[in-house]
């Protein structure tokens, strides 16, 4: 499959950044690219859906008539940017992938698509979603399968599927997702692209059902790490209407990332410490970090934090979520939900008041071992996903590293037991299969250290140079 169609596109968006505001670049031309990037490959890949090429000419021209007039430029001044469907978009269709909300065009902003356009991105489309996000691979019924740019017989992941297979192929030169049970870490890996689920708080969710739930969190998705901090720069910081954002500023992340890691004591598992099973390949590229990381002046040790009740934790508040989120729905229109979803939704209103404690009880006492195993390591380096790139037509792997999968969901662990700690954690690309399949790794960090997990991330990026690979 070819789609070079002007190298303007798979440029780092910070370099992207560096020329528009020099004004070697406009927004119209890198718009134009991107438009004819998006033409050339999006029929096979179906990665951005709902394109408004009216409104993001209006916005590019805007654009570069502030940079003429000399007035102030934002972090993203004139960056093409296509807006998980998951997040509403004001007068651009948000339809979470749902056939109930197929029509629906929302009239506000949410806050994360807020900030990204005052901070001056383009918006010309949404990418593709899962329905209601449930599950790590992107299919619905309203806009059909996305594929994967480097095998487009394999899945791209999910639910930030859309945009990964939109970072990879050049169609956007960032992406924003989300992350529950791994969403911006699965397709990241399956997609040789960056993505970093923030610590609840750092990005702030307005407007939510829920403003005090911590296990789904928005984040940025890049083509490198320096990118992915870039867009974490303009999503961060604090709001009050989400009573748990947290107080420092996005500008921390403009911060310089280093590319030697001196100092630093990281653990490595292939596999959570046997907790997961891991198809072969992937054990060996997750293993294979440990002399890079000797490399760059860490010091390693093998290992991973004690992650007992996590899976309790992160099932109880997942179906919790659900019913709340989608059980009006499923009760009004139950044939426009699709199986898995209903079935989340069943199980978070057959949860007792005496579950919802327990998983309580076990999240904190999570809390505290993870909290305690950070005293003595800066960093654990994990799986972001168990498996590779699969076939798209399934609804998800049947078998990982050997192993018959239960449901939907459980192929999915190496990630979603991360998201029981409420732990920052990195996905960055760290090897390929011998067919050309993308592998990721998970640089995991203490709660609230998002830049130090975005540091090491970046040296490993700079020592492997995997990012460069980019699909034919």
């Amino acid at each position: 499959m070819v789609c070079v169609v002007s190298a303007i596109n798979d440029l780092p968006a910070t370099v992207q950044a560096e020329l528009l505001a020099s004004g070697e670049l406009s927004a119209r031309e890198l718009l134009d690219a991107t438009l004819d990037r998006v033409a050339a490959v999006n029929p096979v890949l179906n990665a951005v859906v709902s394109i408004d090429e009216e409104r993001a000419w209006a916005a590019a021209a805007a654009a570069d008539e502030a940079r003429a007039a000399g007035r102030s430029l934002g972090p993203l001044h004139g960056l093409p940017l296509a807006i998980k469907d998951l997040h509403a978009t004001a007068g651009m269709r948000t339809t979470f992938g749902s056939p109930a909300f197929a029509d629906n065009v929302p009239d506000a902003d949410e806050l994360v698509v807020a900030r990204m356009r005052a901070a001056g991105a383009v918006v010309f489309g949404k990418t593709n979603v899962p329905e209601f996000g449930a599950g790590s691979h992107t299919f619905n019924p309203v806009f059909g399968l996305t594929r994967n740019p480097y095998a487009p017989d394999r899945s791209a992941g999910g639910s930030s599927g859309g945009a990964a297979a939109a970072l990879a192929a050049g169609m956007t030169s960032l992406a924003d997702g989300s992350d529950m049970g791994g969403s911006l870490r699965n397709p990241a890996s399956f997609c040789n692209v960056v993505g970093h689920r923030p610590s609840p708080g750092r990005v702030p969710t307005w407007p939510a059902k829920d403003a005090w739930f911590t296990l789904g969190v928005q984040g940025p998705m890049g083509r490198t790490v320096a990118d992915t901090a870039l867009l974490l720069s303009v999503q961060a910081g604090p709001d009050d209407r989400a009573p748990l954002s947290l107080a420092e500023p996005g500008s921390v992340f403009t911060a310089g990332l280093p590319t030697r890691l001196h100092g630093l004591r990281i653990a490595v598992s292939p596999d959570l410490g046997g907790l997961v099973p891991v198809d072969a390949d992937i054990a060996t590229v997750v293993e294979g970090q440990v002399d890079l990381l000797r490399r760059l002046g860490a010091e390693v040790v093998s290992g991973c934090p004690d992650l007992t009740g996590a899976e309790e934790v992160f099932q109880t508040f997942r179906a919790l979520n659900y019913a709340q989120s989608a059980g009006d729905l499923v009760d009004s229109e139950p044939d426009k939900v699709k199986q898995t979803v209903r079935w989340n939704v069943a199980k978070g209103r057959a949860l007792t008041g005496a579950d919802i404690a327990t998983a309580n009880r076990l999240r904190t006492e999570l809390f505290h071992r993870v909290r305690a195993y950070f005293d003595d390591v800066d960093a654990v380096v994990l799986p972001a996903s168990q498996a590779l790139p699969f076939d798209a037509e399934l609804e998800y792997p049947k078998i990982v590293g050997g192993t018959e999968v239960e449901n939907y969901l459980h192929w999915m662990r190496a990630a979603y037991l991360i998201s029981a700690t409420e732990c920052p954690a990195t996905a960055v690309p760290a090897g390929f299969t011998a067919d050309g399949l993308p592998i990721g790794v998970q640089v995991v960090t203490p709660h609230h250290t998002d830049l130090r997990a975005l540091g090491i991330a970046h040296a490993l990026e700079k020592a492997n140079g995997h990012t460069a690979r980019r699909p034919a």
